[in-house]
């Protein structure tokens, strides 16, 4: 009887799909003109050379920071993974300019809900690059990690990751 006053508590997924957060070509981590990311020194993942410049949820689950220069994102996903998408290459030094949060620490997110629109040509002319890193920043706490291939992507549709919780 109790159970079916308080229901059954959901169980987080095992294994997830990480969707493309942004449209255009897949590249892998190595592509990354940057050490930080292609040595794989904040975590794996993948890249993202951007078409256009709107970020969007590549899981459900909560966004746990919005960089205050808006450049960056991360979300933990339902299994535990905890996801930062960072736009461009040194981009932080843009203070903001030509980036628009739409969602705010705390927040949940479904799969192709707008986490940040930017202003593409502006990064293209400031950044060193507008490639955007997705990496799990806590792959040490989870299981596999299984890359996908494809090479163009759209926001919210292909998946460019699977990640399993230990």
């Amino acid at each position: 009887m109790l159970k079916k006053l308080f229901g059954k508590k959901e169980k987080a997924p095992k294994t997830i799909a990480i969707h493309a957060p942004l449209t255009g070509t897949l590249k892998s981590l190595e592509e990354v003109p940057d050490p930080v990311f292609s040595q794989k020194m904040m975590g794996d993942g993948v890249a993202i050379e951007p078409t256009v410049g709107k970020v969007v949820s590549p899981v459900e689950g909560e966004v746990m920071q919005v960089f205050p220069t808006k450049h960056a994102v991360g979300i933990k996903a339902k299994n535990g993974a905890e996801i930062l998408i960072h736009i461009g290459l040194e981009t932080v030094s843009m203070e903001g300019g030509g980036f628009e949060a739409h969602v705010s620490e705390g927040k949940k997110v479904n799969v192709g809900e707008t986490l940040i629109t930017y202003d593409l040509d502006l990064v293209k002319e400031k950044a060193k690059s507008t490639i955007t890193p997705i990496l799990i920043t806590n792959g040490d706490n989870m299981g596999e990690l299984v890359k996908k291939d494809a090479s163009a992507v759209t926001a919210g549709q292909e998946e460019v990751l699977e990640i399993s919780s230990k």
